[in-house]
């Protein structure tokens, strides 16, 4: 197998030692993510295949290798199967530089679901196979399976790691009590979930009543999803105006922009955009900047549609809040209820 070659937070990176004219990054930090180190931007790629075709999506994978972006965030069910497919041609002879993180698990078709542990092994031949690669760094079961005890899929799980298909596993979608039934429900020895992935961000804060505690107290690294709430803390989004053609929102049924676009969110917003303006940031740089502050948090996986939001993206990382200055901005945004 071939050896992981992160790019460490503070390192020289691959242009300006063999010169080569790679544009990367030397600033980007990374975290744990169980034995795996990821950059504190991660992409999503939940896009590709979908809202962006094969030559805007490798557009946007390289702009991420070249800003040091090293935690690539995918599933099986993204853009009807060829978000794996895309992102696996796109990252080439690139591949060892990053850490590929994808799901299994949500419905592909009638006879591709779930989370029984023949369809694991399934699921990740043809995983690893639309990627083009001999392992996955971190597979994730996206959705818990009530039909499978947590117990028999991790069992499986453990025979994947063990045979190096797979080097770390995590979930997503999971509450606090499944997940610690699931450490519960790991054997000794054996494979068990190092990282969660839900959604999360100052528009979304239901993991901190009791998922971020839990993560904190079983050393699960936390991946929220979502970070910019489809796009609501970007900035891109008026108070009584459509969302924009191309935008997130923009393809959202009436129903779905009416729950995001509330008065108290919007409100929030307003709130939110003015304390990062006073100290010349972006609401889009606060989000990230607040949930990189947050203990349990190891990467901020980030949508982008163009190489210019990847940019975006990871500049925002470089901005680092006091604890005061995060409760600050907790206090403008509250929490529903709160």
């Amino acid at each position: 197998m071939p050896l992981l070659s992160f790019v460490p937070a503070t390192a020289t990176v691959a242009g300006e030692l063999d010169g080569s004219s790679t544009n990367r990054s030397d600033t980007v930090q990374t975290r744990a993510v169980g034995s795996l180190q990821a950059s504190v931007i991660g992409l999503g790629c939940n896009n590709f295949g979908r809202r962006l075709d094969e030559e805007q999506s490798s557009a946007v994978v390289h702009a991420a290798l070249d800003a040091g972006v090293t935690f690539f965030d995918t599933a099986d069910i993204y853009g009807g199967t060829r978000s794996e497919e895309i992102l696996g041609r796109a990252l080439g002879s690139r591949r060892d530089e990053i850490a590929v993180a994808t799901k299994f698990g949500m419905p592909v078709d009638e006879d591709r679901r779930g989370a029984k542990p023949d369809y694991v092994l399934r699921a990740v031949e043809d995983s690893l196979r639309r990627l083009g690669t001999d392992h996955i760094d971190l597979y994730q079961l996206h959705t818990p399976d009530q039909d499978t005890p947590i117990a028999d899929t991790l069992g499986a799980l453990d025979s994947l790691v063990r045979t190096g298909k797979v080097l770390e596993i995590g979930c997503s979608n999971f509450d606090a009590k499944q997940l610690v039934e699931a450490d519960d429900a790991a054997a000794a020895g054996a494979a068990r979930f190092v990282s969660v992935q839900n959604e999360y961000s100052l528009l979304h804060r239901d993991p901190e009543a009791e998922v971020l505690p839990e993560c904190e107290r079983l050393g699960l690294a936390f991946i929220p999803y979502f970070p910019l709430m489809s796009g609501l803390l970007s900035g891109k989004y008026r108070r009584g105006e459509a969302p924009p053609p191309g935008t997130r929102l923009g393809t959202y049924s009436a129903e779905d922009v009416a729950e995001h676009m509330t008065e108290q969110n919007l409100d929030a917003v307003d709130r939110l955009s003015a304390w990062a303006g006073e100290r010349g940031q972006t609401t889009l740089e606060l989000a990230v900047a607040w949930l990189l502050a947050r203990p349990a948090v190891a990467t901020v996986i980030a949508g982008a549609s163009t190489p210019e939001q990847v940019r975006q993206n990871v500049a925002a990382a470089t901005w680092q809040l006091t604890p005061a200055e995060a409760s600050e901005v907790e206090a403008l945004a509250p929490p529903a209820g709160g």
